[in-house]
C-alpha cells in the first residue's frame, strides 16, 4: 500500500483569491481522495482555510505583504522538511513565494513562469492566458499535467458554524424575524470597483420599505460606509468592523440575498451558497466571476471597460453610476420570486 501524497500549497494574499484557491483543493481531492493538503498562507487567512474541509493544516507565514522575509521563509521551510512533501504548488508568481517549498525540500515544485525562479520551481508551466483566462482556471490548471483546454472548476464551498451563528446573533443583537439582505459596499482594490455609497443607501431604504432588514458587511475600513448606509434607518445594521472574516461567513449564510461589489466578500458570499447580485465596475466578470449558480452579475461593458484601474482615469466612473438602485432592486425581487 502506498502512502498518501503530501502536497504543500503556497496560497495567495487576497481574500477572494484564497476563496477561489479552494477550487484547486477540491480538484486535488477529486484526483486523490487520500492526499494530504497543507497550505502556507498569511495569518489572516488561517481561520478561513479552516473552513475548507480539504485542507489538512493551514500554516502561517509570518511575513508582511510584499516583504522578502528570507530568514523567516528559510526557517519555516526547514521546519517543514520532516513532512517530506511529494509535491508543492505555488499559486503566486513571485520568486519569494516559491522559497518555502524549496527550503522544505518538496520533490516536485509546480508553478507558472513568473519572476526568475528556475531551480526553486522545478516544474515550470507556461501560462496561456487564452486558454486559462480566469484566475480560478489558472489555479485549478496546476493540478493537471497536460491541458489543451480550460479545466472544469468545482465551486468553493465554505463550512458554516451554526453555534457561532447563534452566538453572533445574540452578541450583535440581530434576529431573523424579517428577510435579511446583506450589503457589501467595500472593495480593497479601490474606488473604481465600488458602487456609490449613496446608491447602497438608497437601495437599503427601498428594501426596508419592502419589509426587509439589511446587514452591512465589511472591515474596519468600511465603518464609515456602513454608517452612511445605516443613517436614519433602524432596520439597517452596520456590522463593518464588528466581525472577523469567518464571522462574516457565518452571518452571510443566514441572509436571503446579497448585493456586493467585486470584492473578497463577494467570493465569500458565493462560497456560502447564498444568492447575490454582483456589481462590476473597472474589473471583468469574465476574469474573476462569483463562483456560484445563484449569482446575478450587473456589468455595463462600456467602451473603456474593463480597465482594471483603481481609480477612474476619466473621473466619472460611469461603469458604476449607470447601474441604478432600482435595477439592483429588480434583480433582488426577481430572485425572491423564484426562491
Amino acid at each position: 500500500m502506498t502512502s498518501s501524497e503530501r502536497i504543500l500549497i503556497v496560497g495567495p494574499a487576497w481574500v477572494g483569491d484564497m476563496v477561489m484557491a479552494q477550487s484547486l483543493f477540491i480538484t486535488l481531492k477529486q484526483q486523490d481522495a487520500d492526499c494530504i493538503i497543507d497550505v502556507v498562507a498569511p495569518a489572516w487567512s488561517v481561520p478561513l482555510l479552516q473552513r475548507m474541509p480539504q485542507v489538512h493544516e493551514a500554516i502561517e507565514l509570518a511575513v508582511g505583504h510584499k516583504q522578502l522575509g528570507l530568514l523567516t521563509r528559510y526557517r519555516l521551510g526547514r521546519q517543514l522538511r520532516s513532512r517530506h512533501y511529494d509535491r508543492a504548488i505555488v499559486l503566486p508568481r513571485s520568486y519569494k513565494s516559491a522559497l518555502v517549498p524549496f527550503f522544505a525540500g518538496a520533490r516536485r515544485r509546480t508553478g507558472y513562469r513568473g519572476e526568475h525562479r528556475y531551480g526553486v520551481i522545478n516544474d515550470m508551466r507556461a501560462l496561456d492566458k487564452r486558454v486559462l483566462y480566469q484566475t480560478v482556471q489558472r489555479y485549478v490548471g496546476l493540478a493537471y499535467d497536460n491541458l489543451a483546454s480550460a479545466p472544469p472548476v468545482p465551486y468553493p464551498q465554505l463550512s458554516i458554524n451554526s453555534s457561532n451563528q447563534q452566538a453572533l446573533l445574540k452578541k450583535l443583537g440581530l434576529n431573523q424575524d424579517k428577510r435579511v439582505i446583506g450589503l457589501m459596499p467595500g472593495a480593497e482594490y479601490g474606488p473604481a470597483k465600488q458602487w456609490p455609497v449613496e446608491y447602497f443607501q438608497q437601495l437599503a431604504g427601498m428594501l426596508v420599505a419592502q419589509g426587509c432588514q439589511v446587514w452591512v458587511f465589511g472591515s474596519a475600513k468600511e465603518v464609515s460606509l456602513g454608517e452612511a448606509i445605516r443613517q436614519g434607518q433602524p432596520a439597517v445594521s452596520n456590522l463593518c468592523g464588528k466581525t472577523s472574516l469567518v464571522d462574516a461567513v457565518d452571518l452571510i449564510a443566514l441572509t436571503q440575498n446579497n448585493v456586493t461589489n467585486d470584492s473578497g466578500l463577494m467570493h465569500i458570499a458565493a462560497a456560502t451558497g447564498r444568492p447575490l447580485v454582483a456589481i462590476y465596475g473597472s474589473s471583468d466578470p469574465a476574469y474573476t466571476p462569483p463562483l456560484s449558480d445563484r449569482a446575478i452579475i450587473l456589468y455595463q461593458g462600456l467602451d473603456c471597460s474593463p480597465c482594471f484601474a483603481r481609480q477612474c482615469r476619466f473621473g466619472h466612473t460611469r461603469c458604476l453610476t449607470e447601474i441604478k438602485p432600482q435595477a439592483v432592486l429588480k434583480q433582488l425581487t426577481r430572485e425572491s420570486e423564484h426562491a
